[in-house]
């Protein structure tokens, strides 16, 4: 866990949760009371989904507004104005004054929490990754007390885990910051065009450096505004084509700067995957022509033919233009060249969120609240779908406490007449492959969600067992998360995904694309094939814990996109009675 300086003025939305997080694990290394451990944690998840800006909360009210933030306890609030009037926090510095920085570095590994992380430093003194991984080669994790070579073998798993995932970032990560950039240059006269590019553009799960282009006439002048933009922390390089930043939040940001006339083909070289280009330049010398970053020409004699825009790069082959989100040389060119590319899903075409959690389970704010952040997103619908009894840890409703919550549900029903409500439930597929309610319970519900929260290590053969079973229950309408990956923590579990899509088609149980940003579970490939090879149907869904969690659909819609799917695949693009008809369609 990397110890980052405070007193460098407000700190923005991330880096106050991060702070929050951190005391949260600290108090749990110093066996502090779990309420106080959840409540840093809970007040962190909700700072950061928060969609302004703290600072400016604060400014606009105080520390009550502060107080009134969802999650936010008035003892955090006092921590969080003395953050952003200061730019420090005392009482954060003193706990770590408390802990060894090794210890706070060793849980950022997945699989060792508070508890392992200090066992580990004060059994075996190790104070680095390195010394970690040598401990472990020796087999000295092993004989740690309680701990056991099964124990050795996940920690392992989990520093491969890291270091893979840390050669890339989320696309989370990279989106926004990357957009506020673009958004910037765009406003500037001097730009003529802008952009995102590389694996970015693509929407990729994880990217690299983030990638930017843009043409003018100036590019000095481009270079000398990018270099000063208020995100910049270093300069790494800067020269009249191509300058690279490291933003804020540490981060790589390279802008290439092109002539206007050169923006397409720039554009179709930096955005397409190296067999996306490979394919096209092959199909392009076959007819006498060359392609590159500058434009497309002939090959004998160097006539330029295009390359102000993308179509017209495209054009020069006879092919329509694949959307940005598909050039990796899955087919996109083939189906280019037969002008029949699918007319991928839109993030307009999403009607409502199946999957929401609220303040009745482990969620942060109340049914209401996230019911006004649906009617803002212009939603026809939104399934509350808590978790059920078998989850405790999640605070799971039993019987009783869903019976209330439907009632309260049809209060909030009669309030609204511009979107409705539907009653759902998030059951546990415990390790027979039933849920936590049968029948009697799960009719009362329009939407069922079954997901796997435990057990990820069984076999192969078990894992899949559970999951078909479920499917097969007539009241489950969708499977959530099915892989159970979460991206740079938990790898996906075990499980044959053929038998999976297969039992999915045939009972017309809806697959979930997870939009949130860490899983994006199910993935592009899966996708695609489930629906191809199978005829496999989906749920876009945020699984949403906060109200500004549910901003995340993007990410799912161009995940969706990746994966080749039209509206007509995915569930929330129908009207609600139409939903209400397909789901009814199993039962």
């Amino acid at each position: 866990m990397e110890q980052k300086a405070q007193g460098q003025g407000e700190p923005t939305n991330e880096r106050a949760a991060e702070i929050l997080d951190e005391i949260g694990d600290m108090l749990d290394i110093l066996d502090e009371s779990t309420f106080r451990v959840r409540a840093y944690h809970k007040a962190a998840a909700s700072v950061r989904s928060l969609t302004r800006p703290i600072a400016d909360i604060y400014r606009e009210g105080g520390v009550k507004a502060l107080d009134e933030i969802p999650g936010v306890g008035s003892h955090t609030a006092l921590r969080l104005e003395e953050l952003i009037a200061t730019g420090r926090l005392p009482y954060y510095e003193e706990l770590r004054e408390k802990i060894p920085e090794s210890v706070t570095e060793l849980m950022v590994i997945p699989g060792i929490g508070p508890k392992k992380a200090k066992k580990i430093y004060e059994t075996l003194g190790i104070s680095t990754l390195d010394e970690l991984m040598s401990a472990i080669t020796e087999h000295k994790v092993e004989h740690i007390p309680g701990f056991g070579r099964k124990t050795e073998e996940n920690i392992l798993r989990g520093i491969r885990q890291y270091e893979k995932m840390h050669e890339r970032i989320l696309l989370s990560q990279a989106y926004p910051i990357a957009h506020e950039i673009v958004d910037s240059l765009r406003r500037q006269p001097f730009v003529d065009r802008a952009n995102t590019a590389g694996s970015l553009r693509r929407m990729k799960e994880t990217v690299g450096d983030i990638d930017l282009l843009a043409s003018s006439e100036q590019p000095l002048k481009v270079m000398e505004y990018f270099t000063t933009i208020p995100q910049v922390a270093y300069i790494l390089a800067t020269g009249e084509t191509k300058s690279s930043i490291i933003v804020k939040n540490g981060l790589q940001v390279d802008l290439r700067v092109v002539a206007p006339n050169e923006y397409g083909a720039a554009l179709q070289y930096f955005t397409g995957s190296k067999p996306h280009n490979i394919h096209l330049r092959d199909i392009a010398k076959k007819r006498g022509l060359k392609i590159n970053e500058y434009g497309v020409f002939e090959s004998d004699t160097d006539r330029r033919l295009g390359g102000r825009t993308e179509e017209e790069v495209y054009g020069t082959l006879d092919m329509e233009t694949p959307p940005p989100a598909i050039r990796e040389d899955k087919g996109e060119i083939e189906a280019a060249m037969r002008r029949s590319l699918p007319r991928l899903i839109r993030h307009e075409d999403i009607k409502g969120d199946f999957h929401i959690h609220t303040n009745w389970s482990d969620g942060i704010n109340d049914i209401e609240t996230m019911v006004e952040m649906a009617r803002s997103l212009g939603y026809a619908f939104v399934t509350i779908s808590d978790h059920a009894e078998k989850l405790r840890i999640a605070g799971g409703l039993t019987k009783e406490e869903l019976q209330e919550q439907l009632e309260a549900i049809a209060g909030l029903n009669e309030k609204y007449d511009d979107i409705e409500i539907l009653t759902g439930m998030e059951t546990n597929i415990d390790n027979d492959g039933e849920v936590d309610f049968g029948p009697e319970v799960l009719r009362k519900l329009d939407v069922v969600i079954g997901s796997i929260h435990g057990g990820f290590r069984q076999s192969k053969e078990q894992l899949t067992r559970r999951m078909v079973r479920a499917i097969e229950n007539p009241y489950i309408n969708i499977i959530a998360h099915p892989t159970g990956r979460i991206l740079g923590q938990r790898p996906p579990y075990d499980i044959d995904l053929h038998e999976v899509f297969k039992a999915a088609a045939a009972t017309g149980t809806f697959l979930e694309l997870n939009a949130y940003p860490n899983r994006l579970d199910l993935k592009d490939d899966h996708l695609r094939e489930a629906r191809d090879a199978y005829g496999c149907k989906f749920a876009i869904d945020t699984d949403a814990h906060v109200a500004g969690n549910m901003l995340y659909m993007e990410y799912g819609v161009v995940t969706a996109q990746r994966g080749w799917l039209t509206k007509e695949d995915v569930l929330n693009t129908y009207e609600v009675p139409e939903i209400r008809r397909m789901l009814r369609l199993k039962r």
